[in-house]
Parts: C-alpha cells; structure tokens; sequence
C-alpha cells in the first residue's frame, strides 16, 4: 500500500516540494517581494491605527467590529490592508509562476528531472503546491501580524467572530492569488521564454484591474434603461451589469473580502423597494456573510480549477526534448 504525498517526507512528490519550496525562498526574487510587501503592510497598519479613532462613528453598525477596521481604514494617502492585498496579490502570484515550467526547459533541467523515475505530474504538482504554501504562509503571518500590533495598540483582543471573519478573508485572499499563480504557471507552459509568459500575464492583469470596468461602463451607457423604465426593467439593468462586472477575479475578491469584513453589509446586488422597506440595519452574523459570499468564493475557487487544470493537461500533453 503506497504512502501518501503529505505523509511520507522521503515520497518524491515531497522531495520535489521541499527543494521548490527553498527555491523560492532563497531567490532575490522573493526576498525583493518581501521586502515591498512589508513595507506597505507596515504603512497600512499605520494608517489604520492613526485613523481607527476617527472612523468609529455613533451611526455606524461596524463600530463595535475595532478588529476589522484594521484592515479596511485609510486615509487616502496609504491603501487599506485589504486594498493592498487586492493589488499587490496578483503581482505576487504572477512572480512565482510566470518562469515555472518554460525556465526550466530552457536551462535544460525540465528533461532531466522527467528522466527520473517518477510521475510527470509530480512536477506540475509540487510546482503550484510549492509556491502556494510560500504564499500561504506569508498571507497569513502578514494577517496575524496586523492583529498582533493591533491588540498591542488598542489593547483590545478581537472577539471570536472577528477572528474568524479575518482567518477566512486570509483563505479567500489565498484562493484569489492562487488563481493569478495558476494563471502564470500556464502561461509559463504555453510560451517558451519567461518574459512572453510574464508580459502576457501583466496584461490579462492589467485588463481586468484597469480597461475592463471601463468597457462594461461603455456597455451600460449604450443599453441603459430611459426616465420611463420599470422598476423591474431597472433592477434587470443592474443586475445584468454586475454581473459583467463578476466577470473579474477583482470583482469577485472586492464583494467577498468587503461583506465579511464589513458585518453591515446584508446584500452585494441590487434591492427593491420592497425589499429594503423595514429592514433594520444590524450586522450580520459570520454564518450569514459567508452565506452571502458563498457565489463569490465558489466563483474563485472554480476558476482556480480550471486554470490548474488547463496547466495540468497542457503539461502533461507537452513534449519535452532533451538539449
């Protein structure tokens, strides 16, 4: 009976994830990506702690969450904690898949790990588990040292629901640069050298983050509803256009990370009338945010899987020469 993977440390799989894991480790790469990733995790918090005061508020259902503000208050002259995961996320996905495979080829290493006796989707495998436990465990230590300074700061310890509303936005931010890593380790199959991989990544990157919400608004001008539309008619619009808009990765990222962080909000789309006559605003419990967000990380965790699994047919389907 065979051992399995995470069990057994001599099991080849293991060996390769253990030598990919130091890789990336020890490259100026990664170190140069820690480096920019402190420094503006450090000036998040600090923001957050010179603004925490400012931003609680007698009207506000969130006031009574301090924990959670650490991670979304700002002053506009430094991102939020969850904007800068948003945004540098991605970047640090594309960084550790973009040259996985084709580096490999290209320096002649690729024919020579496959002569070895062992299944050709070890590689592929160990890649994307590799440089995804790296990130998971800097995700992380960066969300507990938020708090760490922050319960030193306010001195007040967060409660059990704010815990866990953080540990899942950490998951959900996890599953969200998985799929830009599994994105890049594609490309990184599909083109032989690193810098067409990494072009084309920053691209579809910079597609969605930047020119994708300003071809939907030319979208919603062209078929918006007149003065005379129905309540119906215009609640069909905005639903149509959010859901163009959850097209995006960011988009999905941005509903889901907002509703747990932020316990007042109750719905990410569009209401009636109907709807939101004699509605109470109160906070939500943590098992209904993640009720409401539960399309939204269904959504990532889908498209996730299909990237790895375009990579995974890609590579196994690859023919790989010796130099």
């Amino acid at each position: 009976m065979t051992d399995s993977y995470l069990t057994n440390t001599n099991h080849p799989f293991m060996v390769i994830v253990r030598k990919e894991v130091t890789d990336i480790v020890k490259s100026w790469r990664f170190i140069i990506l820690i480096a920019i990733i402190l420094l503006t995790c450090m000036g998040s918090l600090y923001t957050a702690l010179t603004n925490i005061a400012a931003s609680i508020k007698p009207d506000d259902p969130n006031s009574s969450f301090l924990f959670l503000k650490l991670f979304t208050v700002s002053d506009g002259s430094l991102p939020s904690f969850l904007v800068f995961i948003s945004f540098l996320g991605p970047l640090l996905g594309i960084a550790l898949g973009f040259d996985s495979i084709n580096s490999e080829q290209n320096k002649g290493t690729l024919s020579r790990i496959l002569s070895q006796p062992i299944h050709r989707d070890y590689l592929i495998n160990a890649k994307f588990l590799s440089a995804l436990l790296v990130i998971g465990a800097l995700l992380f230590a960066l969300g507990f040292l938020v708090m760490g300074f922050g319960l030193r700061a306010i001195g007040i310890p967060p409660t059990a629901g704010e815990f866990m509303r953080i540990v899942f936005f950490l998951f959900l931010a996890l599953v969200y640069i998985a799929f830009w890593l599994n994105l890049s380790i594609l490309f990184s199959i599909l083109f032989k050298q690193a810098a067409t991989s990494a072009l084309a990544c920053i691209a579809v990157w910079l597609f969605f983050s930047v020119f994708y919400s300003m071809i939907i608004n030319l979208i919603g001008k062209a078929i918006s509803p007149n003065e005379m539309a129905t309540e119906a008619q215009v609640i069909s619009y905005q639903r149509f256009m959010l859901d163009l808009m959850r097209i995006a990765p960011s988009e999905l990222f941005n509903e889901a990370t907002t509703t747990l962080l932020m316990p007042s909000v109750r719905s990410i789309g569009p209401l009636s009338m109907e709807q939101v006559s004699g509605a109470i605003p109160s906070p939500l419990s943590l098992g209904q945010s993640l009720l409401v967000v539960w399309p939204q990380l269904t959504g990532m965790i889908a498209a996730t899987v299909i990237c790895f699994g375009l990579s995974y047919v890609s590579f196994m389907r690859r023919e790989v020469r010796s130099r």
